[in-house]
């Protein structure tokens, strides 16, 4: 992708400020992140990737533009309190159990 940061558009006037994010992203900075992710791009998967990265940037830059609101209410927990039930006994745990040695459950073994 190449850099039109100097460049002008058809009418003749520079390109506008939405364009930033697009050529914000070039080649170079996508084979570095792709060298860093241990992924080979070919070159037009780099110029495709440099174009979607330019357009997730443009996203980003959108939530800029999102009001900040204050929040009045109080947040309250929507989850029921705990409450202490009786467990299983340690036999009763063990009872299914295939194997057991010293009151554990025995599993296989991890190399």
């Amino acid at each position: 992708m190449s850099d039109t940061s100097e460049s002008t558009d058809d009418a003749g006037e520079a390109p506008d400020e939405g364009d930033d994010a697009a050529t914000a992203v070039d080649a170079e900075e996508v084979r570095h992140v792709a060298d860093l992710a241990r992924v080979r791009l070919a070159d037009d998967e780099v110029d495709e990737f440099a174009a979607q990265f330019g357009d997730i940037l443009e996203y980003f830059e959108a939530l800029d533009e999102v009001p900040e609101t204050e929040r009045e209410e109080e947040l309250v927990n929507v989850m029921r309190p705990d409450e202490v039930e009786a467990g299983l006994s340690q036999e009763a745990a063990l009872a299914n159990a295939e194997e057991t040695e010293d009151g554990f459950f025995v599993g296989p073994k991890v190399s």
